[in-house]
Order: structure tokens, then C-alpha cells, then sequence
């Protein structure tokens, strides 16, 4: 008998972005700028440091659960608390969804080159996983629908996408949901959705109600809140209370809960947030189409360079490194000739293009 199943033993795991403190170490550089994982610029939402702080002396008490959070999203979005989950970022709710929902003969559909923390989580199910590419670096619904079978449990949509920035429409998604049958689970990742959200084109899906779509959004983005792991969901009610059956009873932490809520009430840091994002599209998209590069579109706060080969990727990753910047280069993704960069604020996004200047004005060895 096998102590670990197949589809484990083989399985890689999330790497995430190269740490600021380990390139430190490597290097010895004391100015690290890192734009590999999209953090916020700004850091974290005061009144969310300031809700932690307020709660600081309940460690000795277990968590709720979520539940004060829940209550105050419900009441944000004009929901029922039961419509509502909360958990480890929204990775962690994502997880409940894979061991909540998926049996053994069921299939998982997405498309290629998103978000490689749910290819590692379905994958750890061991259930079959059909991927369809992507079309001009968006997701292509219309072959999405076409490779629904009667064996397709849950789809995975991230809009924007990760890593592509990249967002499909209100009318692609209408017309997308009337091709998914009722027992299909969409789960819509909306985790960078705040900055996507006044895009007239953009389908916030909680203008929508469909009994089968699982919306999951984070604070770790916007919010500022990546390292404290906190994220929630709306669904149906029978999805949710499915949902709560197999979650940790605990989760969140009462210091993520609190923060979250801090977070939530903060609309001032939101908007500079977005303010500062804004402004840094605004000019480091064509600062690098200046000086040679491709940029796709973005709707997020990072941008996608798709490059000339795999080989260019890791002499870019490399040679900035060197320099004290670190991208994200998305062989994981499984788009290994293309780098991902967070947009930074002003200051490092200039540190970003002056680098690049830099390696560009070498001569090659």
C-alpha cells in the first residue's frame, strides 16, 4: 500500500515570489525593490493596524469563526450572513471549495495561464484537470463552454486574471453562463477586483445571483493585508453552509478578522491605493513600450511582459536581480517566456526603468 497517493508525490508546489530578505543575503545589497508578488505599495490600511491592535490582548481566546466579519460584509453588500464565508485569503476558501465539492470521477476546467495557486490545489485532489488557452491573453469563454462534459464539477475563472491583467466582459460573461449547466460550480476569483471595478466593461458578479457562482475576493491585495491571510466569499446559501462544514472551525485567525474589518472601513487608504495604481500605470506601461517592451493591457495593479523565449525570461529575472529588483518570471503559470511586475509606487517604478536602462546599455558578454 502507498503511504503518499501518486497524484501527490508528483505534485510541485506554490513557490511564491522571491523573498526581499533572501536576496538580501545573496547579494548583499541593502535596497531591495521587490515587484514580483503585488503587494501594495503603500502598505497596509492604518485602521486595520489599528483593529489589530485593539485585539492584540484576545490571543488567549479561540477565534469566532469569522462571524463579526461575515456580519459586516453581509451588511456591506446587502447579503445574508449565511451568503457569506471568510477564511486564509482566499486560497484558503478556494481549498474548502476543492475538498467540499470535487469526488474522485468529477473534472476541474480552466483555462491555461492563470493563477497557479489553484492548479497546485486541484491537482492535490487528484481529480482530472482540463485546461483551454488562452486567447490574446484573456480567458476564452466561448472554449471554456465548449469542453464542459457531464463529468465538469467546478470551473475556475479569475477576472482579472493572474497573471495576465487581462479581464473578460459583462457580455462575454452573460453569454458564458447560459451555456453552464446547474450543477457546474463557477468559482470567480475576484481577488484583484478593486482595481477593475469602474471599468464599465468589468462584471462584478455581485450584480449577479446565480445559484452556481462562487465569488471569492481578498485583502491581501488592495487592502494591503498579504501577510496577515484574510479573504472572504459570497455564494448561495447551500454553498456556503457546505462550505462551513469543512473549514477549519477556527479560521480566521481573531487577529486577520480583525484587521479585515479594520480594512473595510477604511475607504480613504483604499482610494489612495488606487490613486497610487493608477498613477503608476500610467506611467510604466509606456515607459517600458519606450524602451522596447511589450505590455498587455492591464487592469490590475501589476503588468504582463510576454518576451521573445524563455532564455530572455531568465536573463531579465537574473540580471535584475543583480540590480536589487525582483519581477516574477511565470514559467509556473505556465507562460515560461513571459514576466509578471507589480506596479510599484512612483519612486520604484522610475528604480524599475532606470535598471532596465542600464541592462539595456550593456554590452553583451
Amino acid at each position: 500500500m502507498r503511504l503518499v497517493p501518486p497524484y501527490i508525490e508528483t505534485l510541485e508546489p506554490y513557490k511564491p515570489g522571491k523573498p526581499i530578505s533572501e536576496l538580501q543575503r545573496e547579494t548583499g545589497l541593502s535596497s531591495i525593490i521587490k515587484l514580483a508578488s503585488n503587494e501594495n505599495p503603500r502598505g497596509p490600511s492604518p485602521l486595520a493596524i489599528r483593529e489589530l491592535r485593539r485585539h492584540i490582548g484576545e490571543l488567549n481566546l479561540y477565534p469566532n469563526g469569522g462571524q463579526d466579519l461575515r456580519e459586516l460584509l453581509a451588511l456591506r453588500f446587502q447579503l445574508k450572513i449565511t451568503n457569506v464565508i471568510c477564511g486564509s485569503g482566499s486560497e484558503g476558501i478556494m481549498s474548502n471549495i476543492i475538498r467540499a465539492f470535487l469526488c474522485d470521477d468529477d473534472e476541474v476546467l480552466t483555462s491555461s495561464g492563470t493563477f497557479v495557486g489553484f492548479y497546485v490545489l486541484a491537482r492535490s485532489r487528484g481529480v482530472a484537470m482540463v485546461t483551454v488557452p488562452l486567447r490574446d491573453f484573456r480567458f476564452d469563454l466561448e472554449a471554456i463552454a465548449a469542453r464542459i462534459t457531464p463529468r465538469t464539477k467546478i470551473i475556475y475563472l479569475a477576472n482579472p486574471n493572474n497573471p495576465t491583467g487581462t479581464i473578460f466582459t459583462t457580455a462575454e460573461f452573460d453569454a458564458f453562463m447560459t451555456r453552464v449547466p446547474a450543477h457546474v460550480l463557477i468559482i470567480l476569483d475576484e481577488a484583484y477586483f478593486e482595481y477593475a471595478r469602474d471599468n464599465p466593461l468589468y462584471p462584478d458578479s455581485m450584480h449577479y445571483r446565480y445559484d452556481n457562482v462562487i465569488t471569492l475576493r481578498t485583502f491581501s491585495k488592495a487592502y494591503g493585508l498579504a501577510g496577515i491571510r484574510i479573504g472572504y466569499g459570497f455564494a448561495h446559501d447551500a454553498l456556503i453552509g457546505n462550505l462551513l462544514k469543512v473549514k477549519l472551525p477556527f479560521e480566521p485567525s481573531t487577529l486577520a478578522q480583525a484587521a479585515g474589518i479594520g480594512a473595510l472601513n477604511d475607504g480613504e487608504f483604499l482610494r489612495e491605493t488606487l490613486e497610487i495604481n493608477n498613477a503608476g500605470k500610467e506611467f510604466l506601461v509606456p515607459a517600458l513600450r519606450n524602451i522596447g517592451f511589450t505590455v498587455i493591457p492591464t487592469e490590475a495593479n501589476f503588468v504582463f511582459v510576454p518576451l521573445e523565449s524563455e532564455n530572455a525570461v531568465d536573463r531579465l529575472y537574473e540580471q535584475l536581480l543583480r540590480v536589487g529588483v525582483i519581477i516574477r518570471p511565470l514559467r509556473a503559470f505556465g507562460l515560461p517566456h513571459c514576466v509578471r511586475i507589480t506596479i510599484g509606487t512612483r519612486g520604484q517604478n522610475e528604480i524599475l526603468i532606470d535598471r532596465l536602462k542600464e541592462i539595456q546599455a550593456r554590452p553583451l558578454a
